[in-house]
């Protein structure tokens, strides 16, 4: 490995840290009783403005600056929470005659990125920052490559930042500790999962958890990852959905269960897909997608505003309120409102020529529902801003879904559009085992034309239903797409901390 002058340096100092019979990277417990962030909140001030509480407190962090004059030093730490101010004298953390401790680890062998504890109490300066005086200094990690430093020239150019999206994304160890305000972003998240989970407990629903690797890939249209099991010798499938598993625990006489699952699909990547990405999915008996509609808008409307403190949330030019109740428009409508054709009844021949006519691109692999899906996606989806329920699928679109109870040919199925992107799927859940079966030889007709996201029969999840579903609602809600939403990102790789990339090219031979 050949490595740069700074590196040699760090490890030259590592070298010499270790000759100090320091050790470098200490396995000891390092108490810690207050956090960067929170002191400010936390400090009390007499009428002189001198610091009255906070008389011993312990960090711990990374020094991310130093500024030495002589006897002592400034230098700015940063935990998990933010930055502070720490104030070090040479007598405080050395105070006998030996001062290797200051003079020699501190001001010659600790470098910016490693990391130290300390011991002191909270005091203001003369300019009124906030700052720990430093009384006991502890060296707990050393940094061998340094962080990028942002420089700043005469004319007030910023330089050599860590911006550059794919590095961002490759190396989040380096991007969220440079770019702390990053951070957020993944609170956010967190606090959102809590939430929905908060939501669905008090609904009274169980979690439960489901295979990832499955025998047969269904469940959705969409492509697998395939892989192969050696010991079972048969070929194994990463999930692309947990739906059929979810009702299989409806059959076994669970009222509601959900799941927080990794999916993983086997397609393109863009700006709004990854190929591994995060849903929840659930499933309750005795309801239908009247009573799931209502539910998830009171879903959504807790957790934005558990997450976000309102209901409303800035998506570029657009307020969008998650404030229930939602429009609703049937898929027929929306295609109606937005292109001015009539999909109503239209056999394939004329959904072509309605495609056509759109200057929407299909292909012969395409059958009825595959050619809606197209038009709808490129000529409807970006106008639905706001939170809208779109219903009523035509049958061909939806083959786990429960036929519609009074309009021919459609299903009892809705999709939550909000700002041209899907954030939910949801339906009434077919029940019937014999109309199950139908559907899957007619999704076995759609591979055979080469149709390769064509769902597969899975005769378990047939004969689970032959032993009898009650009426059931279950829906899938995209987490990822949903922190975009409430983070105001336009990437869903900004969502991820590890977002899938292509392989990092080797670098070019040194002359």
């Amino acid at each position: 490995m050949e490595l740069t002058d700074q590196e040699k340096i760090r490890r030259e100092n590592l070298a010499k840290i270790r000759e100090l019979g320091i050790d470098p990277f200490p396995a000891a417990t390092f108490p810690v009783t207050h956090l960067a962030a929170d002191i400010p909140q936390q400090v009390e001030t007499d009428a002189e403005g001198n610091v009255t509480n906070l008389q011993e407190v312990t960090l711990a962090g990374r020094i991310m600056s130093q500024r030495i004059m002589g006897k002592a030093a400034f230098a700015n730490l940063q935990d998990s929470s933010g930055r502070i101010q720490l104030y070090v004298s040479r007598d405080d953390i050395a105070p006998g005659e030996d001062k290797t401790l200051y003079n020699t680890l501190f001001k010659k062998l600790l470098d910016l990125g490693d990391f130290i504890g300390v011991k002191g109490f909270v005091f203001k300066t003369r300019t009124g920052e906030i700052s720990v005086h430093v009384k006991e200094l502890t060296f707990l990690g050393k940094s061998l490559r340094p962080l990028p430093t942002p420089k700043r020239d005469e004319e007030g150019r910023v330089y050599d930042e860590f911006k550059d999206p794919e590095l961002r994304y490759r190396m989040r160890y380096v991007d969220l500790t440079v770019n702390p305000q990053y951070k957020e972003i993944f609170r956010k998240r967190s606090r959102l999962i809590t939430s929905m989970r908060q939501f669905l407990d008090d609904l009274g629903l169980m979690e439960v958890e489901t295979p990832i690797l499955q025998p047969i890939h269904g469940g959705a249209a969409a492509r697998p990852f395939k892989t192969h099991h050696n010991t079972l010798d048969v070929p194994m499938y990463l999930r692309i959905a947990n739906e059929l598993y979810l009702k299989r625990l409806i059959v076994a006489g669970f009222d509601g269960v959900y799941e927080f699952a990794k999916m993983f699909r086997n397609e393109g990547m863009d700006r709004t897909h990854n190929p591994e990405f995060t849903a929840v999915e659930f499933y309750v008996a005795y309801k239908d997608y009247n009573w799931m509609m209502e539910t998830c808008e009171q879903l959504l409307e807790h957790a934005v505003q558990s997450v976000n403190g309102t209901t409303t949330v800035k998506a570029g030019e657009h307020e969008i309120d998650f404030k229930g109740p939602y429009r609703r428009l049937t898929m027929a409508d929306a295609i109606r409102e937005y292109t001015g054709e009539n999909i109503d009844g239209a056999d394939e021949e004329e959904l072509r020529a309605i495609a056509k006519r759109l200057h929407v691109h299909v292909d012969k692999t395409m059958g009825r529902g595959k050619l809606i899906d197209e038009i709808f996606g490129e000529k409807v989806e970006g106008h639905l801003i706001q939170p809208t329920f779109i219903t009523d699928y035509p049958v061909e679109m939806s083959p786990l879904t429960k036929k519609h109870r009074s309009k021919e040919g459609l299903v009892e199925r809705f999709e939550l559009m909000v700002n041209g992107k899907e954030i939910a799927n949801a339906y009434s859940e077919l029940n019937d085992p014999i109309d199950q079966r139908e559907r899957f030889e007619d999704q076995l007709q759609l591979a055979e034309r080469g149709d390769d996201e064509a769902m597969a029969t899975d005769e378990d999840f047939l004969r689970a239903l032959e032993y009898g579903m009650p009426p059931t609602a279950g829906i899938g809600i995209g987490i990822d797409r949903l922190v975009m939403l409430l983070t105001g990102q336009k990437s869903i790789q900004e969502v991820l901390f590890f977002p899938q990339m292509k392989p990092q090219a080797p670098a070019a031979p040194k002359n």
